[in-house]
Order: C-alpha cells, then structure tokens, then sequence
C-alpha cells in the first residue's frame, strides 16, 4: 500500500485501546474522516470512541466489516467467541485482520475466520499521543505488504517490532499493560512530592516529566539503565538514600512479579 493510498480501518470493539490506536492514527494522518468507524454493543463506548476521535462508531458490525479493508477486532477476550460466531463468516481472506486482543493466539483466530490473513498485535494506549510500544506476529496467511502495512501503521505511533508469536504473552506483561505500572509510579512519586510540601498539580507533573526524560535517556543514549542510574545517585547523597528505601521496599522484585504475573494471565485468557 502506498503512502498516498487511503486506509479504511474499521474497530469491532470500540474501547479505550481501539479510541486510541483511532486517535493515534487520526494525529499521525494516517486515517481521516470517513475512513474510521468502529462497533460496539455498549453505548457509553460508542459514545467515548466518537466523542474522542469524531469518528463515527455504530452497533452494526456488518457495516463495519463492509465500510473497512482492515478490521481490528479490540473485544475483551471473553468476548471474542461470541464474536466470530456473529461476524467471522464476513470476515473472508479479502480482509486484512489485525487483532489486539490478549491471549487470543493465531491458531485460534485463523481456526475462527478460515484463513491466515490475520496479525495478532499488542499495542499500549500510548498510541494515542505517538508514544506507543508495540509487537506483533503475522499468522501464515498474511503477506509481505500486510506486514509493511502494520509496521507503517504502528511506528508512526510509537515504535513497532515482529516477535516470534510465543513471546507475545511476554509482551502484553511487559508493554501491554506496563503503562500502568507508570502510571502507579507517577501517582506515587506525587503523592512523595505533595507530602514534602508541593503543591498536587506541580507535583504530578514533575513527577511524569522526570520519567519521561529518564525513559528518553534510556531510549536515545542507548545506555544501560543501571549505569544512568549511577550517574545520579552521589556518595552519600539524596538519591542512594532514596534507592536504598526502594530497594527495602523491594520495588525491583514487585515489577518483576508484575509482568509476569501479567504475561501468565495473558496465556490464560489464550486458554479459556
């Protein structure tokens, strides 16, 4: 697909992953008006994803496959059974089928739609502002272009990889949910800051900015984050005493025990 072509995206599914992958590819050009609609049975998600994006978002999902050269199927795990059994016959090989759904393997969605022409991928809601950690594995029925057409659509969110499949539970522990895990630590470092005695809205910002610019760090020196780490804390001084409280706390193993626990649900939901 060249630059210039248009892309008609279409959501079965139309929550906060699906509102922002569409914002996401709204902000990058990559899908104007017209070109986005999403489904969903609950209306307050209809509502959220339209009200977000301004794209149009409806309860028909066979207007959706029909209006759409790409499907992205974003329902809960649950509910992905019941979803193939409504649509799955529409969603023949002439459709290219991205799928973000945790757990779900490719085995499984290509026994579903009858073909291979699908891309299991894990993408986070960093998207939404360009700042998106993805992967992805393509099913045996997907083609060159159709990897070049996910690459092209998930880098100019953020930053995209191809994973063998089996490390894709790995992936939705780490990066999958992993803002969250930010955003925990966002909120704990304000709440340390507000209880030195600044002010909440100061305190929040400081605290995103500091992680953002560590993460940028990381990121563009290519350094190892131990050894940035070191750089800062002194002899003797402020940040090891901070570090020591963190590591009494045992931060390192709780984000440990985080991820794994995250990428072990991950394959239970693949199970069920």
């Amino acid at each position: 697909m060249a630059s210039t072509e248009r892309i008609r995206v279409g959501f079965l599914g139309a929550g906060r992953m699906a509102t922002a992958l569409a914002e996401g590819w709204k902000q990058a050009g990559l899908v104007a008006a017209g070109d986005c609609l999403a489904c969903d049975v609950l209306e307050s998600a209809r509502d959220h994803f339209t009200k977000t994006t301004g794209f149009e978002a409806t309860n028909d999902p066979t207007k959706v496959i029909l209006g759409s050269d790409i499907v992205v199927l974003a329902v809960k795990p649950q509910s992905l059974r019941d979803l193939m059994e409504l649509v799955g016959s529409h969603l023949g090989s002439k459709k290219l089928v991205l799928s973000i759904i945790a757990g779900a393997t490719l085995d499984r969605l290509q026994k579903a739609l009858g073909h291979g022409r699908v891309v299991r991928i894990m993408p986070n809601t960093p998207c939404m502002v360009g700042e998106s950690a993805t992967a992805y594995a393509t099913g045996p029925g997907a083609t060159a272009e159709d990897a070049q057409i996910v690459s092209r659509l998930f880098n100019a969110v953020g930053r995209a990889f191809v994973v063998p499949e089996h490390l894709m539970d790995a992936v939705t522990g780490l990066s999958g949910s992993g803002p969250a895990y930010g955003f925990v630590m966002i909120e704990a470092l304000a709440d340390g800051g507000v209880k030195a005695g600044l002010p909440r809205d100061v305190a929040t910002i400081l605290a995103a900015q500091t992680l953002l610019g560590a993460a940028k760090m990381v990121l563009e020196t290519g350094r190892h984050p131990g050894q940035l780490k070191d750089d800062v804390a002194s002899p003797a001084g402020t940040t090891i005493q901070g570090l020591f409280e963190l590591e009494q706390a045992g931060i390192r193993g709780a984000l440990i025990r985080a991820v794994d626990a995250a990428a072990k649900r991950s394959a239970e939901l693949g199970k069920q």
